[in-house]
């Protein structure tokens, strides 16, 4: 039995993601290929990521999505700000940031809970609601870094737009030559609010 990669993530309306990119580009010029470059259309707001689950374990996951969605009402999110994790110093993610109302982080809070019960690993870090732009490459030279850190000092992503959040999916990620592939398994509605 081959096992599936997954994760659950909010996604990002295509306008958003274009609007996004144009940004992204002037980064993208900056620092080439010290960076892997997410494509634009994969560009999604993750969640919880599973790892490896057994395709039995997809309709269970589809049922606690189901369950937490149906708790949560439906949230505007606000797309703007550039940072890094774990810091600019270090860089090894570069991030677009999200800020969201409570109902985000109670969602997220509910997934994680839920997910745990089942065994999944719990992610020791508290949630920190970003949009991956990309990954620094591995063992570059401290110049780099260098070059990295000053890129991000000097490039400013202001307000990008607001984006509804009224659903949440359950996706697949396929590891190709070309990067990552993801496939839509699920996706549960949010508690509509009239």
């Amino acid at each position: 039995m081959q096992l599936l990669r997954t994760f659950i993530a909010a996604d990002i309306p295509p306008t958003l993601q274009q609007t996004m990119q144009s940004h992204v580009d002037r980064l993208r010029r900056s620092l080439g290929d010290l960076v892997r470059w997410v494509p634009v259309s994969n560009i999604h707001l993750t969640l919880k990521f599973l790892g490896e689950v057994s395709p039995a374990s997809v309709e269970i996951l589809t049922q606690i999505l189901r369950a937490e969605a149906d708790s949560c009402p439906s949230f505007d999110i606000t797309i703007g700000g550039l940072g890094s994790f774990p810091n600019s110093k270090r860089a090894r993610v570069l991030w677009v940031g999200i800020q969201a109302p409570a109902e985000l982080e109670a969602l997220q809070r509910g997934i994680e809970a839920a997910c745990a019960r089942l065994g999944y690993e719990s992610d020791p870090r508290p949630f920190s609601p970003h949009l991956t732009i990309g990954r620094v490459k591995e063992r570059i030279a401290h110049a780099d870094q260098q070059k990295i850190r000053q890129a991000l000092e000097e490039i400013t992503i202001d307000s990008l737009g607001t984006a509804r959040v009224d659903s949440i999916h359950l996706y697949k990620s396929d590891l190709k030559p070309g990067g990552s592939v993801y496939t839509k398994l699920f996706t549960a509605p949010l508690k509509n609010v009239v």
